[in-house]
């Protein structure tokens, strides 16, 4: 049995965006439950870091983008690594 991706979320814990981590984790899971192996929440104390990587592989970078991703851009990035034939529905209509 192949093993399933796992994603893990780096987050400023200075700054106080566990509950942003936690969110999107959440939303990750709920959407890809079948698809995912896990979602770690990973705290740093460097200030600013916000990162998501998708089995060590760098996905999103607040320090790169300027930014936080929004949930659509989010679902669309794990979506494309792990199940790239799955549409998203609602979510991909969305402007």
């Amino acid at each position: 049995m192949a093993t399933k991706p796992n994603v893990s979320i780096t987050y400023c814990r200075l700054c106080g965006w566990l509950l942003r981590a936690a969110w999107m984790g959440q939303e990750l899971l709920s959407t890809f439950a079948e698809e995912l192996g896990s979602v770690t929440l990973e705290p740093n104390d460097t200030g600013g870091v916000f990162e998501v990587r998708i089995d060590g592989d760098l996905g999103w970078s607040r320090g790169e983008r300027g930014r936080f991703p929004d949930v659509k851009e989010l679902k669309q990035l794990v979506r494309d690594r792990v199940a790239p034939d799955r549409d998203l529905g609602h979510v991909e209509n969305k402007s």
